[in-house]
């Protein structure tokens, strides 16, 4: 899924907001401790379950970053705006968005429908998920920091 990106980071940060850390790490760390849960989880149903969230979880650190603040008229699915926001990781939507019903078939009860292969393969494709998107926002944030110090 390897496709290029546009600049992750907003255009209108301040300098001063480039002297700390970068904002998106704390969201980051959030679907790092998904994926440490989906690891440790004892069966399939239960890592297959965290191995989503911490996707969904990288997907919304791409759309915090990603999307300006407006008014919508409700609530609208995650891979649907990561697609529309950041086309670049369309086919990683596309991926997790592919298994929306049988994760809420999951979380309903029907935890047979998960084997212990495909909860761990969900898990690896959510950890590369989410390896790419820390490795596109810390190459933006770097590039943003260069250009803010050298007054571009």
């Amino acid at each position: 899924m390897a496709v290029e990106t546009t600049d992750l980071m907003p255009a209108d940060l301040m300098p001063a907001d480039l002297v700390s850390v970068p904002p998106y790490l704390t969201d980051l760390r959030r679907a790092e401790q998904a994926l440490l849960a989906a690891e440790l989880s004892t069966t399939p149903a239960d890592r297959y379950l965290a191995a989503h969230l911490a996707a969904m979880r990288t997907a919304v650190t791409v759309l915090a970053v990603r999307a300006r603040p407006r008014h919508s008229s409700g609530p609208a699915d995650v891979w649907q705006v990561l697609a529309h926001l950041a086309p670049e990781f369309g086919e990683w939507a596309a991926f997790f968005a592919a298994g929306r019903q049988k994760r809420l078939l999951v979380q309903a009860g029907a935890t047979a429908l998960v084997s212990e292969r495909e909860a761990d393969d969900l898990l690896r494709d959510a950890q590369d998920f989410h390896d790419l998107v820390a490795r596109r926002l810390a190459a933006a944030w770097r590039r943003r920091r260069r250009e803010v110090r050298a007054g571009t």
